[in-house]
């Protein structure tokens, strides 16, 4: 089988969101280094922007020493920063769909995708899905997939995500919090280079639960489920308080931690990297990552917006396409 060009596909996000300029500021810091396509419209590109036409990614690697490769997909609208445009919504769809179909037809290694802004996807297309991952996991055919957020100092995984905090206890079950710990080992093998993954994870409750004292999940099914995966022959400690689990010699003991809901995970790795986060999908058929932020409109087109979290998501998903090939 040959091996996909260590290319990656960028989809240009929402052209009036920071997406267009954090893109050409990315390829002017990585050019060669990390070679990338941008999928858009170059009309929405910032003006004096170097960039040449490519009919495939293969040709980026020829180009993008001296110009930000683009493979141009003709939008409906102009870009207005700071303002989302519904005539664009069909090509923002058309880029991450163009985006897909290179990834799984081995034409580019990896899928990187800049923020989208769903209500004008919503109002120009019809956009029928709860998110630009949703979207991604329907393209792919899958049913499940898991957000891991990921940066030299911490990779975590949230069990539950984008639901209210009351919902939780209800959503999290043994079968959930099975398929996600599954999910999350089998991505630390495959694209992040791990024979043994060792995974912790959080309890649901303040102190784990402190024997029952403040909740009985833990007692009655986590640590249960958590004892069978480790005779299955997962790598896996826990629950732990989330309180004690994210500092420095903690992290030492673990590749990956999965947490019980979404600020459980998202605050220690917003503290510990900000700016240097990456949103990881787990679960495809394919490598995707995406910067962790979104379309900044209060900011876009200022020349202020830094590209360091979209320049680590794409070095993210080349390194993790090296580590899938070898």
């Amino acid at each position: 089988m040959s091996l996909a060009p260590q290319v990656i596909a960028l989809s240009c996000g929402e052209p009036g969101g920071i997406g267009p300029e954090i893109a050409v500021a990315a390829w002017q810091q990585l050019r060669s280094a990390c070679p990338f396509v941008w999928l858009g419209d170059p009309r929405h590109l910032p003006d004096g922007t170097t960039w040449q036409k490519v009919d495939r990614p293969l040709e980026a690697l020829a180009v993008c020493g001296e110009a930000l490769p683009v493979l141009p997909i003709p939008f409906g609208g102009t870009a207005t920063p700071g303002r989302a445009d519904p005539r664009n919504a069909s090509g923002v769809i058309e880029a991450i769909t163009t985006g897909v179909s290179l990834v799984q037809s081995g034409a580019a290694s990896a899928l990187c995708t800049a923020p989208i802004h769903k209500k004008a996807l919503i109002d120009g297309a019809g956009f029928a899905y709860p998110g630009h991952t949703e979207f991604l996991a329907a393209l792919a055919g899958v049913e499940r997939v898991v957000m891991m957020l990921a940066s030299t100092e911490l990779r975590v995984v949230p069990a539950t995500i984008h639901i209210p905090l009351s919902e939780v206890p209800k959503r999290l079950t043994p079968e959930l919090l099975r398929e996600v710990i599954t999910l999350t080992e089998a991505g630390l093998r495959q694209h992040f280079g791990l024979t043994v993954p060792r995974i912790a994870l959080t309890g649901l409750n303040p102190h784990a639960g402190e024997g029952g004292a403040m909740g009985r999940e833990e007692i009655d099914w986590i640590a249960d489920l958590i004892a069978a995966m480790q005779a299955e022959g997962f790598t896996l400690t826990g629950p732990h308080p989330a309180d004690t689990l994210f500092h420095a010699a903690a992290r030492s003991r673990y590749d990956a931690a999965i947490a019980m809901y979404h600020d459980q995970a998202l605050i220690p790795i917003k503290t510990l990297a900000f700016d240097k986060g990456v949103n990881v999908t787990l679960g495809l058929p394919f490598i995707r990552t995406s910067p962790d932020h979104g379309t900044a409109f209060d900011i876009a087109g200022q020349g202020i917006a830094t590209p360091t979290s979209l320049i680590e998501a794409l070095r993210l998903a080349q390194s993790m396409a090296a580590a899938q090939q070898a």
